[in-house]
């Protein structure tokens, strides 16, 4: 054989080497989702958007391709937001260089105005698909339903998608409209992508996980959901997890799909490995959630960034209110979702005293933190009730009581001994005052409610359906807020500018202080009552 010839098939040998390295592509997806406004660490020393930073500095120094996403609800949860509206996020995001991020329901809580704010301070690309922004004057044009990143020469095809739910859960601006046919928009972002030669697309999602897994199966040329909404724990490493990471599955088409999301909180970060083929098919992938640890050194730049936005907070959080005998619990476990806690009958008192009416409610959802056994302060009260509600009254028939106690009680589950489920449990279910009542979780929804008895000259009576009652709720629930439409259509005399909440309850420690709660059997479940 000829040098010429040997040259040529060793040329030859090492363009299709050079091909074939071509056609594998690599890429580590690194993601959070529910952040909260978490950005310090937790109790125990773990979590915190400083360690978050500590660790993407570290993954992105290994040189590959690389991905930072969210999958929404930055909004709600801590003092952080109560101050800065979500310009803390923005902050944050911005310096540790997130690529992209999909609108969470909580993202909404604050009007359109303060969403746009958001969007437009982030340096990286805010998506969901199925929103239509087009009549919203504050949003339009700002929020795609997809995003296209270059990644070490490749594009990566990201589509967003944003729970319907927001419309109920959150009360978004009615400038905006929600579309349910989730698969189908998906399928469609995905064609317009493949149509453009792009054969890896990501799905982030704020859906939730259920959700996500029918959508995954349900849509072919989707590679990967990035997920968020339920707080879902996906680990191989760590206990409590509700499954591995990441879920397998396959696509409509047969090929696989891998579904993740990394809990809530800044506590983890989730990192997903995955290689592609050619074709835009996955091969193999590894990963994991990475846990924060109190051991990991926190980033300086990121440490001194939320040290400033926590500078104005300190004055908020020291202001004292009064003190409580016992801890008020609640929310860890989310007991107020599907049960009577102390928390609960707290507010609902605190409101019951500042109002004079015959029943309070309150959604369940909207207490967001336990207060400890001892001095209370004005941020502990703010940290429990962070959306910046008011008190509304207003008068409902007795009729009109039952139906907004039967949508309370209708989705919680219950586990093979017929005990509600904590898991799952929806922010809907209502904690009272001036009302007790029996609700069989085992019956379907709309039949739930045993019984139900009203306080009248200090004992109960069995509510009377054609009586009309003066009635006191948050704002967010009277708007129509966690599928409260009898509250919104048929109030009578409604009056939705009262006191802000917090600052009731707050009152209301500071007169009844050192505060002493019970646990009353205000709310009992009776399976095959």
């Amino acid at each position: 054989m000829s040098h010429r010839i040997v040259s040529i098939f060793v040329l030859l040998i090492l363009l299709v080497g050079v091909v074939g390295a071509q056609e594998s592509y690599e890429l580590t997806i690194m993601h959070t989702n529910d952040v909260h406004g978490h950005h310090e660490p937790q109790r125990n020393g773990d979590g915190g958007a400083a360690r978050q930073a500590t660790v993407v500095h570290q993954i992105r120094a290994e040189g590959g391709n690389s991905l930072l996403l969210d999958a929404g609800d930055r909004f709600t949860g801590t003092l952080f937001h109560v101050q800065h509206r979500g310009q803390d996020s923005v902050q944050i995001m911005n310096a540790i260089g997130y690529d992209a991020i999909v609108l969470g329901n909580h993202e909404f809580n604050e009007g359109s105005e303060k969403l746009a704010e958001f969007v437009q301070g982030l340096d990286s690309p805010t998506i969901s698909a199925n929103i239509d922004f087009s009549a919203d004057p504050y949003l339009a044009g700002l929020v795609a339903p997809s995003v296209v990143l270059d990644v070490g020469g490749e594009s990566i095809g990201i589509i967003g998608l944003t729970t319907p739910e927001t419309v109920v859960l959150n009360l978004p601006s009615k400038d905006l409209v929600f579309h349910e046919n989730l698969a189908e928009i998906t399928q469609e972002q995905v064609d317009n992508l493949s149509a453009q030669g792009i054969d890896k697309i990501i799905l982030l999602s704020h859906l939730g996980y259920a959700p996500d897994l029918e959508v995954a199966q349900a849509v072919s040329g989707v590679d990967i959901v990035v997920g968020g909404h339920t707080n879902t724990f996906l680990s191989n490493a760590y206990s409590g997890a509700l499954g591995g990471y990441p879920t397998v599955l396959e696509s409509a088409s047969g090929e696989p799909v891998l579904i993740v999301q990394a809990n809530t909180k800044t506590i983890y970060l989730g990192r997903l490995d995955v290689e592609f083929d050619g074709a835009g098919v996955l091969t193999d992938w590894d990963g994991d959630a990475i846990l924060l640890s109190r051991y990991i050194s926190p980033d300086p730049e990121l440490s001194e960034l939320i040290a400033a936005l926590a500078a104005p907070i300190a004055e908020l959080t020291s202001q004292p209110v009064g003190e409580t005998s016992i801890a008020l619990t609640g929310t860890s476990p989310r007991l107020c979702r599907i049960e009577e806690c102390l928390l609960g009958n707290v507010i609902t008192d605190a409101v019951l005293h500042d109002t004079g009416v015959d029943i309070v409610l309150q959604n369940g959802g909207g207490i967001r933190a336990d207060i400890d056994a001892g001095a209370v302060s004005l941020g502990e009260v703010l940290n429990v009730l962070p959306f910046g509600n008011l008190v509304s009254t207003f008068e409902l028939t007795g009729a009109d009581v039952l139906a907004a106690l039967e949508n309370g009680v209708s989705r919680v589950q219950v586990d093979e001994d017929n005990n509600p489920l904590v898991d799952g449990a929806s922010g809907r279910f209502l904690q009272v005052a001036g009302l007790r009542y029996t609700f069989d979780a085992t019956q379907e929804p709309g039949s739930r409610i045993v019984s139900a008895e009203v306080m009248q000259d200090g004992a109960y009576v069995a509510l009377d359906m054609a009586a009309v009652y003066s009635i006191a709720s948050n704002d967010y629930m009277r708007g129509g807020g966690d599928g409260f439409s009898v509250l919104e259509d048929n109030a009578m005399n409604a009056y939705d500018a009262g006191r802000p909440l917090d600052q009731v309850v707050a009152d209301y420690i500071a007169a009844n202080s050192p505060l002493s709660a019970a646990l009353e059997s205000r709310i009992t479940h009776q399976a095959g009552g």
